[in-house]
């Protein structure tokens, strides 16, 4: 073949000094660190949530924390307000069953994981933590729970009426194998709201001195508690209480009660 008398180019020799190599290398790293992980550098500026985590008491639902579950979403929580059937089910199920919501719903992600229960709520909260020690447990508020167990049910558990409130209902009293006292002290920041008011006579007759109408304020107290708070409301009003959940959020954002509102006994 003839030459065209066209001349062919030389392959150009396009290697790179070690040392530029290197410093482009670094620039193109840092580039995608800061650019191309925007979401990480955004998780970091912004952590998600605290979580808390609400329990009802006997023979409620979870609407019953629908005005505590409010009062602290709008304080910047992320709230699950859990229900369980207090009336069916025996303490071990119960647990079993509010485990496995916890675990569905507050995986460890490094950020605290606070409690807030109403009367046997609260006892829930305790068993629960005993029996699942978490990493990243945050602070516990427990609001008219019977921590050392229940007169009324010494008095009435064995009586035929009172099987109407099932098999956890029995295990409330003053006894030293009832549930209550089978729960061990507190590991974790645990603020206590007691009620003192009453308008049930009666059943405050049996309660020994100043009480809630079901829970006498002295049950609800115990052993390695950080604070304790007492307010002028019945046990069933406490959770629609505006002085409680304000309460309730400053404990857990401060690990004590303000007692800005607090009652005392005469």
């Amino acid at each position: 073949m003839k030459n065209s008398g066209h001349r062919v180019a030389k392959p150009t020799n396009l290697s790179v000094p070690a040392s530029t190599a290197r410093k482009v290398t670094g620039v193109l790293l840092a580039f995608m660190l800061v650019f191309g992980g925007c979401k990480s550098v955004y998780e970091f500026a912004n952590p998600p949530p605290e979580q808390v985590v609400l329990l009802h008491g006997l023979g409620r639902t979870n609407h019953a924390m629908s005005y505590l579950q409010k009062r602290i979403s709008a304080a910047g929580y992320a709230t699950h307000n859990i229900e369980y059937r207090s009336l069916k089910d025996t303490p071990d199920t119960i647990l079993d069953k509010v485990g496995e919501e916890i675990a569905r719903c507050c995986k460890d992600n490094g950020r605290p994981v606070h409690f807030v229960g109403h009367s046997l709520g609260g006892l829930i909260v305790r068993a629960y933590l005993e029996r699942q020690p978490l990493k990243n447990i945050g602070r516990v508020v427990l609001i008219g729970t019977p921590n050392q167990g229940s007169e009324l049910v010494d008095r009435y558990g064995d009586d035929w009426f009172f099987g109407l409130f099932g098999p956890t209902a029995r295990e409330l009293g003053t006894d030293r194998t009832d549930l209550p006292k089978r729960i061990a002290p507190p590991y974790y920041p645990l603020g206590i709201v007691a009620g003192a008011s009453s308008f049930r006579p009666i059943l405050s007759s049996i309660l020994p001195g100043p009480d809630d109408g079901m829970v006498a304020v002295e049950s609800t107290k115990m052993v390695g508690m950080t604070d304790f708070l007492l307010v002028d409301t019945t046990h069933g009003m406490l959770r629609y209480n505006k002085t409680v959940a304000e309460e309730a959020i400053y404990f857990l954002i401060h690990g004590k009660f303000s007692h800005s509102a607090a009652v005392s006994l005469p």
